[in-house]
């Protein structure tokens, strides 16, 4: 049997090199929940909720615009007779200019949810600054005028994305009640409708995802969702209306 024998030297050497790993590997955990959370960024403030008494809730929509859902979310919401906010990614604006002015048109607010909808982590300053003016370009575009808050896509941002926004003056929107994260509510209009209605409080921050073919399921729970929430006493509001009543108790 062959023996290994390590010097005092080399044994501190392998322990200081195990020492730097799980540093490694922990720093780079906490940097993933951090980039994850809705409710933290290291630079400038962030709204997952707003703190409210008022029963009022905000309607969001993230991607497209797209053919197949923004006429069908605009007949539901018209119906209704209330607004929203649609986050839109620039490309898909660009490429559909206008389902954009349809959107303005019907006066829903317009929110930026970056050009290319990359996970905005390890990115440049230049590169932040280019997702979101592109993009601020091609939502004045489609004639809405009014503020035009930020969505991470897929909430995920760690440094330049935040910097940029904080340098800015920009307001950065989470969320706090989101159906479609979990598959097994989401393959059901019923199941999403009812995870939304039993997680709304006051103040709270809807995301959907209804713009592609493929998301039939939530176009036809947006309906009941809104009925049930209004039977329950809540009102909607877009999200400027909402980020008014912040501090207001």
């Amino acid at each position: 049997m062959i023996r290994f024998s390590l010097s005092r030297r080399a044994r501190r050497w392998l322990i200081a090199v195990a020492v730097v790993v799980v540093l490694l590997l922990v720093g780079g955990y906490v940097l993933l929940r951090i980039a994850s959370s809705r409710t933290f960024q290291f630079f400038g403030g962030l709204t997952a909720r707003v703190e409210t008494s008022e029963k009022v809730v905000a309607l969001t929509f993230d991607d497209g615009p797209d053919p197949a859902g923004v006429q069908p979310v605009l007949d539901t919401l018209a119906s209704r007779r209330i607004h929203a906010t649609f986050y839109l990614i620039g490309s898909d604006l660009a490429a559909h200019p206008d389902l954009g002015r349809a959107i303005a048109a019907a006066g829903h607010e317009i929110g930026n949810h970056t050009y290319s909808h990359e996970r905005m982590l390890l990115i440049t300053p230049g590169y932040a600054a280019s997702e979101i003016e592109r993009t601020d370009a091609l939502i004045r575009g489609t004639g809405y005028t009014g503020e035009i808050t930020v969505r991470p896509p897929n909430g995920k941002k760690l440094f330049a994305l935040p910097y940029y926004l904080h340098e800015h003056n920009r307001k950065t929107i989470t969320w706090d009640v989101e159906p479609n994260s979990f598959p097994e509510i989401d393959r059901s209009a019923t199941a999403i409708a009812d995870y939304t209605v039993q997680n709304v409080r006051p103040g709270s921050i809807v995301l959907f995802h209804p713009m592609y073919a493929g998301r039939e399921q939530t176009r036809e729970a947006i309906g009941p969702t809104i009925d049930r929430l209004r039977a329950l006493g809540y009102r909607f509001v877009t999200m400027s209306q909402l980020l008014a009543r912040q501090g207001k108790g």
